[in-house]
């Protein structure tokens, strides 16, 4: 078994110095066709097109002025194979540029289930960064995507508390003195901990949405834990809100994807430069946070 944190660089590493250098936004890559520009689909043959082109001209524009990128598979699947395709490529490219993508898919299941989805998403044709998923069938189901992590090349990002107004119905159902998201916390850095980086983080992950006080708690919990928070911007949160999510200016990366991807929409020439919007957008984000960081 390796072991970790003793000068092994790892994926966690470069998420870290991404962090440091562009600052705490993670773009979300989550095209619809409301969030295209004015004419755009008009110009392609379908649907996938008019997003691969969108996609590519978003993330030429950005960067240099985001940490990573977060691509939401379910935007695409519902395309179909094209669809799909659009995902490969959006991957690819973002790769290509040496940047970081989370492939957010969200998956769990048995270890025997597991151990396909662990293949078919940490390598060949959709292969990412990090990956989201779900931790609720327990240790078997996550062991074949944390073997993926020993090469020190993969992360990962599990559900500990979601943005979503229904996620309190079972995350902060109270269990021994505490709710159920800091159990599941718990057993997230018990998978993790071997899988330090040089940074001082794991590159296991816990996603957990834009509240303060969540983001405060499982903050002081674990220190040590990578965080991606969902909820900023166009969900309602602000950079007071995120702030928590920090230790020592690094440590979590903010996602937005609305607010950025649609920032061209209403402007009379957002069809033209809806990239150099994007890219503003970003931007505004990264300087709203990082005073909050002080």
């Amino acid at each position: 078994m390796a072991t970790f944190g003793e000068g092994i660089s790892m994926i966690i590493d470069r998420l870290w110095e991404a962090v440091e250098t562009g600052g705490p936004v993670c773009l979300g890559l989550d095209p619809a066709p409301e969030l295209l520009p004015e004419g755009c689909a008009d110009r392609y043959e379908n649907m996938a097109q008019a997003y691969w082109a969108f996609n590519k001209a978003i993330v030429d524009a950005t960067l240099d002025v985001v940490a990573c990128y977060k691509v939401q598979i379910a935007h695409y699947e519902a395309l179909g194979l094209v669809g799909l395709a659009c995902y490969r490529d959006t991957l690819r490219y973002i790769r290509k540029h040496q940047a970081i993508v989370i492939g957010d898919v969200k998956r769990g299941d048995i270890g025997s289930t597991a151990t396909y989805y662990a293949q078919g998403h940490f390598q060949g044709d959709f292969e990412a960064d990090f990956l989201t998923l779900n931790p609720m069938l327990g240790s078997d189901a996550v062991a074949p995507f944390l073997q993926h992590l020993e090469s020190g090349e993969k992360g990962t990002f599990f559900l500990v508390r979601t943005s979503n107004p229904g996620a309190q119905e079972f995350q902060e159902l109270p269990s021994l003195g505490k709710p159920l998201y800091l159990h599941v916390a718990e057993r997230v850095w018990a998978w993790g901990e071997r899988f330090l980086g040089r940074c001082g983080y794991s590159s296991v992950g816990a996603v957990v949405g834009a509240s303060p006080q969540v983001l405060s708690t499982v903050r002081r919990a674990f220190p040590h834990m990578c965080l991606l928070v969902p909820g900023y911007g166009a969900q309602g949160a602000s950079a007071q809100d995120v702030a928590p999510a920090f230790r020592d200016r690094n440590g979590a990366v903010i996602v937005a994807a609305r607010s950025i991807l649609g920032a061209h929409r209403g402007k009379p020439d957002g069809a033209k430069n809806f990239a150099d919007y994007a890219r503003h957008a970003a931007l505004a984000m990264r300087a709203e946070i990082q005073p909050c960081l002080e």
